[in-house]
């Protein structure tokens, strides 16, 4: 079985010294940039299958890198890992197409479990194959496989926390999707951080769906989310 390659961008050489022989101990390839120019470069040589980058970095700083990487890549998920952790920060590396955001310091066990999380789809349950093709919702088409909701000839790329999240709330649809059952499935975990994070996604699924009038994510105070389909 291939190994998953893996791209870390990281400037401090001692933390990405503990994280790629962490990383590599559990059967990932970890190749290591010090800096974003290096990263973009790396990022195009060896094509990694996942990328984890730091925010504050010399010469090319972590949210540059990420968009350029979205110009040419939108499918491949990326984790941040900085120590900025305000919300501003947090909907910036969302809206530039990152899939999670973790602050420091963590955890190399929780790192790991949200590398597996978004590499997970490749393993996907047979029940969930049934939503992994297209899926009509209204007047748009939403492919999970590839990350595009289609709708009068415009097409948005979704990252991959986005339509791992959308493809939950269809499956629950017409449902509560209660808020806990989400982030234990999507983030492995239901800290207060990880639940923000989810408010923002939740805010831009709603930005992709608002051409279909008949589709409504409600947000449930206290329990969690439900798409609502006027049409059923």
């Amino acid at each position: 079985m291939n190994k998953t390659s893996l791209l870390l961008v990281e400037d401090e050489p001692v933390l990405a010294s503990i994280i790629k022989e962490s990383l590599e101990s559990r059967g990932f390839t970890v190749s290591v940039a010090g800096n974003g120019t290096e990263g973009w470069s790396l990022f195009h040589s060896i094509k990694p299958d996942i990328c984890v980058v730091d925010v504050m970095l010399p010469k090319k700083d972590g949210y540059s890198l990420v968009r350029d990487i979205r110009t040419t890549n939108t499918h491949v998920p990326i984790i941040f890992l900085t120590a900025r952790t305000q919300t501003e920060d947090v909907l910036k590396g969302l809206e530039l197409g990152a899939d999670d955001y973790m602050k420091k310091p963590f955890s190399i066990e929780e790192l790991i479990l949200r590398l597996k999380a978004l590499l997970r789809r490749s393993e996907m349950p047979e029940c969930d194959k049934a939503v992994e093709g297209d899926i009509i919702l209204g007047s748009l088409l939403f492919n999970h496989q590839h990350l595009t909701i289609t709708g009068a000839g415009d097409t948005a790329h979704l990252s991959q926390r986005e339509g791992d999240l959308l493809r939950l709330l269809i499956r629950y649809k017409n449902q509560l999707l209660d808020r806990r059952t989400a982030l234990l499935q999507l983030w492995g975990e239901d800290s207060r951080f990880n639940a923000r994070s989810m408010d923002v996604y939740i805010t831009r699924l709603r930005k992709f769906l608002k051409s279909e009038s008949s589709l409504e994510i409600l947000s449930i105070r206290g329990q969690g989310y439900k798409l609502v389909d006027n049409n059923q």
